[in-house]
């Protein structure tokens, strides 16, 4: 997702594949370890156990893809023709994996109450735009002269995935009854940061593009009348420029 909002809005596009993918690689070492020592709730799971777990769920794909990558282009002739198929197929996997981790949340023996549940969403919102707000000023901090960078670590610094989320926290709490409730605020922040980076895309446009007049990358040649938003027509006698609005 951090790729796809990065790229509406015209920030560092390969920045944030790059991103998202160490991401990825590296919660897979991290986020047992950070769960388990802080938590303290390691269920029938042993730290050992999520580690190997999660290499053959997240690693060994990664490997076996590239190999094919590099080894098999017929293979990859034949998957790029299908490929609308295939990311169809792997979207409706990602819908399946999480309904049933809505049903194992709102199942009998589910420990949350609804309020609980709503309280959780109010929480993570606050705690979204928080997180966003510091990224915002710590990349302009650092990258202040490099508007694309500053974009890409807004929506990258919150980036969460669901599709190696859900397989973490499964082998995680593998065997507990309440893996749906500690799954959900990985379901709620992400459809969350989608909407929230969306609202925000077209001001980020218009930010980049006067970060770009700036620093002299574009040249401003808008009209400096109060009808800016307006089309602009030419005048008679090589007069320039003036919008439609003005007489």
């Amino acid at each position: 997702m951090v790729h796809v909002l990065t790229e509406a809005a015209g920030g560092d596009d390969p920045l944030a594949v790059i991103n998202a993918a160490a991401g990825n690689m590296i919660g897979v070492f991290v986020s047992p370890v950070l769960i388990l020592g802080y938590v303290g709730v390691t269920g029938d799971t042993q730290v050992t156990d999520v580690f190997y777990e999660l290499t053959l769920k997240v690693l060994l794909p990664v490997v076996v893809g590239q190999i094919v990558q590099k080894t098999m282009p017929n293979f990859i002739a034949l998957f790029n023709k299908y490929k609308k198929y295939v990311k169809k197929a792997q979207e409706y996997a990602l819908v399946f994996i999480v309904y049933t981790v809505f049903c194992k949340t709102f199942t009998k023996d589910a420990v949350s109450s609804f309020g609980e549940i709503f309280l959780m969403i109010v929480f993570l919102f606050l705690f979204l735009i928080f997180v966003m707000t510091v990224a915002w000023f710590t990349m302009r901090l650092l990258f202040r002269d490099y508007p694309e960078i500053r974009i890409m670590g807004l929506f990258g610094c919150t980036h969460k995935t669901v599709a190696l989320g859900i397989p973490l926290i499964s082998d995680v709490y593998e065997g507990s009854a309440n893996v749906g409730t500690y799954t959900l605020p990985l379901l709620i922040w992400y459809p969350m940061q989608l909407i929230v980076g969306s609202l925000l895309v077209e001001r980020l446009r218009r930010f980049l593009k006067d970060e770009k007049i700036r620093l002299g990358q574009v040249k401003n040649n808008v009209s400096k009348c109060h009808h800016l938003a307006l089309p602009e027509k030419k005048l008679g006698g090589g007069g320039g420029f003036r919008c439609s609005h003005c007489k």
